[in-house]
């Protein structure tokens, strides 16, 4: 049975992990849906759409600056503090962005203050992630992957409860009133969250790996022990998981706005994202555990050739214009292929650095791999060839099964008190 503090800790980053995902996915959704017509509205339709995925990238972009920064303080001082300092980051952005006033009221302010609140999200995100899978992994003695596998299990998880609160938004509202004012609801419910997750996170105690390893005074910045000791590890890190953003952003961001245009309504679109998002919790959390017992990398690599097959069949199914066969398409892609990359990548990633250059080495290296998940989607939109659209998404693929097969199999390994390696 876990401990008492392993079972904190597990709730409190899979909790943490879902508000975070909630607020920088909620607006992923509106991207595609809404923001186009509300802060871009004097550009075309395409223009608007490009424009509107530009600024979802831009919180993507931002990630690696977080890490950076959370990453060196969590290393240096904690990974705890500075979990609270990310999730009220998180929170108050995205609260803002619920209060902004639209290009009408302001002009062009309006898309200035959507970017600034974007990036802040991004930095606090790119914080986040690796201090939640450390509180995690670093309090678990045995069975890290699953431990640390409800931290990525929080991503799908606030991906169905941001999808969910949109799609109940416009169904109550309708649809005109939900793009004067109704889309702004769900992104002021993140105060709540924020007041939940906060109360949660409390009760957590320090990690007892970075208790017994704390720093020396003199030691090099952990940024720079990256660099200097492990690029090796990086670069893989980097390469492992750039599929798995690629897939996720496609799967969940472009697909929507490309399901609209091909003719699907708003309200079903975002209703396949649901059964799917929905399928995905269980997914990451399944194939987590399976790694436990047969290790990263084959799960990791069976899911990047599955997500490369799926990236071929998505498109058609699609267009077939059938409610189920869309279902389908995202069910294979988010629940199933996706998940058996992304599951096993919380455990992973930790087991690549030592314990006192581990948030910043794994924060760094998810958050530079997601940056494709916020570049996809506006280098899609901009293709007229959905057959180019697969072929780059499985061409990521092969990277990725690629850089697994050069990375030692970790899953065996003590996180402990050891050299960075």
């Amino acid at each position: 049975m876990p401990s008492t503090q392993l079972k904190r800790a597990v709730i409190s980053s899979y909790l943490g992990s879902v508000i975070e995902f909630y607020d920088f996915l909620l607006y992923a959704t509106a991207s595609a849906l809404v923001f186009n017509k509300v802060f871009f509205s004097s550009l075309d339709p395409v223009a608007g759409t490009i424009a509107s995925f530009g600024t979802f990238a831009s919180g993507y972009l931002a990630r690696p600056i977080g890490g950076i920064i959370f990453g060196h303080f969590g290393d240096r001082l904690g990974r705890k503090r500075m979990l609270i300092i990310t999730m009220i980051m998180m929170g108050v952005a995205s609260a803002l962005i619920g209060v902004l006033p639209t290009y009408a009221q302001i002009g062009v302010w309006a898309p200035v203050l959507l970017v600034t609140l974007r990036v802040l999200q991004g930095i606090a995100l790119g914080g986040e992630w690796g201090g939640a899978v450390l509180m995690s992994a670093e309090h678990a003695t045995s069975r890290r992957g699953l431990w640390a596998g409800f931290t990525n299990a929080g991503g799908p998880s606030g991906q169905l409860l941001s999808t969910v609160a949109m799609s109940s938004t416009a169904a109550i509202v309708g649809a005109e009133a939900f793009l004067s004012w109704g889309w702004r609801i769900p992104f002021l419910l993140s105060v709540v969250l924020l007041g939940v997750g906060l109360f949660v996170r409390a009760k957590v105690t320090e990690t007892p790996v970075f208790m017994q390893a704390r720093p020396k005074a003199g030691e090099a910045a952990p940024i720079v022990e990256v660099f200097r000791r492990h690029p090796g590890n990086l670069a893989r890190a980097i390469g492992v998981g750039f599929a798995a953003f690629v897939a996720q952003a496609t799967l969940t961001t472009f697909v929507i706005a490309y399901a609209v245009q091909a003719g699907f309504e708003r309200p079903t679109v975002l209703n396949a994202l649901t059964i799917s998002s929905a399928g995905a919790v269980i997914g990451v959390l399944a194939f987590a555990s399976l790694s436990d017992r047969i290790g990263r990398r084959p799960v990791v690599a069976a899911g990047a050739i599955m997500m490369a097959v799926v990236a071929f069949l998505l498109f058609p199914l699609i267009n077939s214009g059938s409610f189920v066969l869309l279902t389908l398409a995202v069910v294979l892609g988010q629940s199933i292929a996706h998940p058996a990359m992304f599951g096993p990548l919380a455990a992973l990633y930790s087991e690549l650095f030592g314990t006192r250059t581990r948030y910043t080495g794994a924060s760094l290296g998810y958050q530079i791999s997601a940056t494709g998940a916020g570049l996809a989607p506006v280098l899609f939109a901009s293709l007229s060839s959905t057959f180019t659209i697969s072929l780059i998404v499985a061409a990521c693929c092969l990277l990725t099964v690629v850089t697994i097969y050069a990375t030692r199999e970790t899953s065996r390994e003590e996180l402990g008190v050891m050299a960075d390696r």
